[in-house]
């Protein structure tokens, strides 16, 4: 097929496709950027967009280190558009729609809510923006993300802190953070632990990927 290109989040995501037959952007968690990247890459002659990563879950059934592969994604307006059909046959995952939002969704309730609207499995920041741009190219798109952070958990804020726009950690915002807030410390390893959980899901499903 012809060369397609990969939309992620971060850093430790973006490693997981070195060496493959395709084009790797890092959007660093931010939906415009993603939505500038995927165009780029649609511009350069990918026929396949595809957004990969880390997701919050939203389907309470769902556990860290669950695939996800949508069949659609909903927009943070509420629009939707469809996932390319019969992408990644053989990956054991679970398929159906994901949901897009414009900043991260920490909390249980505010999770529930975004369930509850839109029967979404999963939540991230970067697939709405390859989704509008395979749209507007003519192309086809795809979504495989893995949970980390399920449904009923919160995120404590030193996650999102301590992180730069790399996907690199900023120890000195994390240690600050947890100064403010020591209660955070249990919550934030469980994060990395949820974190590792995913993306070796997603190590193992790179084998996957159409080449």
């Amino acid at each position: 097929m012809s060369t397609f290109g990969i939309v992620t989040g971060f850093g430790a995501e973006a490693a997981l496709l070195a060496g493959g037959p395709w084009r790797v952007a890092m959007a660093g968690g931010r939906p415009e950027r993603a939505l500038a990247l995927a165009r780029t890459l649609a511009a350069e002659g990918c026929g396949l967009l595809l957004s990969f990563g880390i997701a919050g879950g939203l389907n309470p059934a769902l556990r860290p280190g669950a695939l996800v592969v949508a069949d659609r994604v909903f927009g943070p307006d509420g629009r939707h558009l469809a996932a390319a059909p019969a992408l990644f046959p053989d990956l054991t995952a679970r398929r159906g729609p994901v949901a897009a939002a414009a900043t991260v969704v920490a909390d249980p309730a505010a999770k529930a809510r975004l369930f509850a609207a839109t029967g979404a499995l999963a939540v991230d920041l970067e697939s709405w923006g390859v989704a509008q741009a395979a749209e507007e190219a003519g192309l086809p798109f795809g979504v495989l993300r893995a949970v980390a952070d399920p449904a009923p958990r919160a995120l404590p804020p030193a996650a999102a802190e301590g992180l730069d726009d790399q996907g690199n950690v900023r120890l000195g915002a994390v240690l600050l953070s947890l100064v403010k807030d020591p209660r955070q410390l249990p919550g934030l390893v469980r994060v990395g632990l949820d974190t590792r959980a995913a993306l070796a899901a997603l190590k193992a499903a790179v084998a996957a990927l159409p080449r």
